[in-house]
């Protein structure tokens, strides 16, 4: 079966702007790409992009599916088709879940029922010690073996130094990253924010910096000393930036990412003691946002991630000393941050688009994330002239903790195709 999409524009970085061009995809992948002219498309299931923006698929390197264990919250479903309304095509799911993705079958357990239940490309990301304690760490080995693509406590930090450069010994004989949630527990026990204007203003102990930034600097040296892929989960402060610039300027190999919510929000913007802001990272302070933007300006920071949380209603509604940490981020990543900095001119669009698709593939090795001949054709379509109000009884998660709501964006993504077929369209 051959597929031809249509009079779309897509993003020419020699040019610096977009062109009109048409896309043929055969047996799951792009064939070619042609300019101009009016393609034959005779005989061929054909999609007008006319007005559209054609992206290679987003690919979201930090999320969470929720499943097993919680799939009140979320589940591959769900957590999925949320994704594909979102544009994304390929996902990486933490371990953090019940049993702890910890073993070969579990590994197993999520890549069978994506296959089954699932719209978009998941890969597990497997835990660096058993049940996420710190104490033991997994058999890597086996773990690689079933699927898992790189390895993770995402939720805690790993507080051992020891456990944490034999784990990082480990994954570079098997070359794979280790995929570091940075948190010095001794520093944020019982706060919820950061150690900021907003803290201060309501006598509340914060979070300070130096919890995420002393395990940055830790394992960055760790890095250096095994020579093992080192990836910084969700960056969130000036601290953290500083040291992974450094790294990356003595030949260390660290990645990092940052999330849509510590590019556009700070401490400053949390309007009470609601729930739906509560993250971890919490929102730092106005300075720390410049410092992530900056760092993913300058290729400190490689990608955006969007952290996907969901936490159910009644968990959310407990208040903000019990309520759990997170938001989710699928459907709100692009035009959040379309509107945000591309708009505004900060940003050209290319910039944006490498960020969510081709960066990340770089980092991890996918065959994903390329508008060319031979890449897969997982595609995601945008109407960038699109301006909608964030609805959350309209997101495909089950869940809708998200401090966005009733915020005005434009660019929605409007059809997600993976290996060349459909697996969401906007209404």
């Amino acid at each position: 079966m051959t597929l031809w999409i249509v009079n779309g524009k897509i993003w020419d970085d020699e040019a610096g702007d977009l062109v009109t061009a048409h896309l043929r995809v055969e047996d799951g992948a792009i064939a070619a790409i042609e300019r101009g002219g009016k393609p034959d498309t005779a005989g061929a299931e054909t999609i007008d992009a006319s007005g559209l923006l054609v992206s290679a698929g987003f690919i979201d390197m930090h999320v969470h599916l929720r499943d097993p264990g919680f799939t009140h919250k979320e589940d591959i479903a769900s957590g999925t088709r949320s994704a594909a309304r979102g544009g994304f095509t390929t996902i990486a799911c933490m371990p953090n879940t019940r049993p702890v993705t910890d073993t070969p079958e579990t590994v197993r357990y999520i890549l069978d029922k994506a296959a089954r239940e699932g719209v978009v490309n998941v890969l597990p990301i497997a835990a660096i010690t058993k049940n996420e304690l710190g104490r033991e760490l997994t058999d890597f080995a086996a773990l690689k073996e079933a699927g898992a693509i790189g390895f993770s406590d995402d939720g805690v930090g790993v507080q051992n130094a020891q456990m944490m450069k034999e784990a990082m010994l480990r994954a570079r004989e098997l070359d794979l990253p280790i995929i570091a949630h940075c948190e010095d527990d001794s520093l944020v026990q019982g706060a919820w924010v950061t150690e900021g204007e907003f803290s201060r203003r309501h006598g509340l102990k914060g979070i300070p910096n130096e919890s995420e930034a002393i395990h940055v600097g830790r394992d960055v040296l760790l890095a250096e000393a095994t020579g093992a892929h080192y990836h910084v989960c969700h960056v969130s402060t000036e601290q953290s930036v500083r040291l992974i610039r450094l790294a990356k300027s003595i030949g260390v190999r660290v990645t990092a990412e940052v999330c849509p919510h510590h590019l556009v929000l700070s401490d400053e913007d949390i309007p009470g003691m609601d729930p739906n802001w509560k993250m971890n990272p919490p929102l730092r302070t106005p300075r720390d946002v410049q410092a992530v933007i900056e760092a993913l300006e300058d290729g400190t920071i490689d990608m955006i991630v969007t952290d996907h949380a969901p936490h159910a209603e009644e968990e959310k509604a407990k208040g903000v000393d019990l309520a759990p940490f997170g938001i989710v981020g699928f459907e709100t990543a692009f035009p959040l941050l379309y509107t945000k900095f591309v708009k505004t001119g900060r940003w050209s669009l290319g910039f944006l688009l490498r960020r969510m698709t081709s960066d990340p593939a770089r980092v991890f090795g996918l065959k994903a994330g390329r508008l060319e001949a031979g890449a897969p054709a997982d595609l995601t379509l945008i109407d960038l002239s699109s301006e909608q109000t964030v609805d959350p009884a309209s997101f495909k998660s089950k869940s809708r903790n998200t401090p966005f709501a009733g915020w005005r964006l434009q660019g929605w993504p409007v059809r997600t195709i993976v290996a060349g077929r459909t697996v969401w369209q906007a209404d």
